[in-house]
């Protein structure tokens, strides 16, 4: 077989691999990620305690590198590749769609630059020692709250405009009435991510703690 004849193939299979990586195990972090950090909802001590959690667990170099760090890197960078290469025709044939396509891409752009801004920030620069008081301080820069929030919500929607795509292009929803169902499914994630979202980000900009009754009285 000719290298040429090939390519299709290889397109194919790192196409399905972007879709697949896209849900598990980024989409999967995601929403660990916002799981774990809508505990700053109780109180900053229950935050600083998930936190420090998250950061014992035994093999953790092995499972950021293995299960979210090259995963994302390749979704994003592939998915980059295919923004550059791909072509929308929302001018011509103003489907939803393609209109679906196009934002996506540009959420997935800038939410593959918060999402690594967020990890320098946090991950990297505290050696993976964030804590409450750490996010809520910058949360009272005006630009970085801007980007936050925006980085919060372009990844929601990339997340839920992708379970969408997942099941349409891996077959699970091959009917009409099937897409529909997942595209309402995937409005229904990404609205809801967006909101808790917003909400945690609430939590650290005004000390706002609406689940503190969580907690075990003393």
């Amino acid at each position: 077989m000719s290298a040429t004849a090939s390519q299709p193939e290889t397109d194919y299979f790192l196409r399905k691999l972007h879709s697949f990586t896209g849900i598990l195990p980024v989409g999967a972090f995601l929403a660990e990620h916002f799981w774990s950090n809508s505990s700053a909802l109780v109180s900053p001590d229950r935050y600083n305690t998930v936190s420090r959690e998250l950061q014992t667990i035994p093999f953790r170099l092995f499972v950021e590198w293995g299960a979210i760090f090259l995963p994302m890197l390749f979704h994003g960078g592939y998915g980059i590749y295919i923004w550059l290469h791909g072509k929308s025709n929302v001018s011509a044939y103003p489907w939803v769609g393609n209109w679906l396509y196009t934002a996506q891409r540009y959420a997935g752009l800038i939410a593959f630059a918060y999402i690594g801004w967020h990890l320098y920030t946090e991950r990297w620069l505290t050696h993976g020692r964030s804590t409450y008081a750490n996010v809520a301080d910058d949360m009272q820069n005006p630009m970085y709250l801007a980007f936050f929030v925006i980085g919060v919500l372009a990844s929601s929607f990339h997340l839920g405009v992708g379970i969408w795509n997942f099941l349409c292009k891996w077959g699970l929803a091959a009917t009409a009435k099937a897409q529909q169902a997942a595209g309402r499914l995937g409005a229904l994630v990404g609205v809801a991510f967006g909101i808790v979202g917003i909400l945690i980000v609430l939590s650290f900009r005004f000390d706002w703690h609406p689940f503190s009754a969580y907690l075990p009285n003393k």
